[in-house]
C-alpha cells in the first residue's frame, strides 16, 4: 500500500510528535507529585530520563509502545511501507533503550523504571481508578524497597 500524503505532508506531520510534556509523561509526574515524591526532569544522566528521583536513585522512562516496541503490545505496530527503513529504526532503537539501561545501572548505579504507554493509558480512564492505583502502588514499592525489587522494573 503507497502513503496517502506526500513526504513533505508526512515530514511535517511527523515533526508535530512530541517527545517531552506528553500526556502520558504528564499523568506520571501528577501521580509522583500528588503522592509526595520529587523529581527533576532535565537530567543530565545517559539516555535523558524522563523523570530523576534524586533520593532515590532512580530513573524512569515513560515509553511509547509504538517507538520502543513493547513486547506482545498491540500498540507496538509496524507500518506496511518502507520496512526496511522502520525495522533498522525499531532496532536501533531497542538497542540504545537495553545500552543506556544497562550504562545507568551498572556505571551509573541508578535504579531504572520503564512504564509503557498502554499502562498508563489504562490508569488514566476516569472510569479504571484500581490501575492509577496498582500503578502508584508498584511505583511506591519499587522506590521504598531498594533491596527486596532490584534496580529495574518494567511496567
Amino acid at each position: 500500500m503507497t502513503d496517502i500524503m506526500t513526504p513533505e505532508d508526512r515530514s511535517r506531520l511527523m515533526a508535530t510528535i512530541k517527545s517531552r510534556n506528553t500526556k502520558p509523561e504528564v499523568f506520571v509526574r501528577h501521580l509522583l507529585w500528588h503522592a509526595g515524591y520529587r523529581y527533576g526532569l532535565k537530567s543530565r544522566l545517559p539516555g535523558h530520563p524522563d523523570l530523576y528521583l534524586r533520593k532515590y536513585h532512580t530513573a524512569i522512562f515513560v515509553n511509547g509502545c509504538f517507538w520502543h516496541r513493547h513486547p506482545g503490545c498491540k500498540m507496538a505496530t509496524s507500518p506496511k511501507s518502507n520496512v526496511e527503513f522502520w525495522t533498522a529504526k525499531f532496532t536501533a532503537n531497542t538497542a540504545r533503550d537495553r545500552r543506556v539501561h544497562d550504562e545507568l545501572r551498572n556505571e551509573h548505579h541508578v535504579r531504572v523504571i520503564v512504564i509503557w504507554e498502554c499502562t498508563i493509558r489504562r490508569a488514566m480512564r476516569r472510569t479504571d481508578t484500581e490501575s492509577a492505583s496498582a500503578l502508584l502502588a508498584s511505583l511506591e514499592d519499587f522506590l521504598t524497597n531498594p533491596d527486596s525489587t532490584g534496580d529495574y522494573l518494567e511496567l
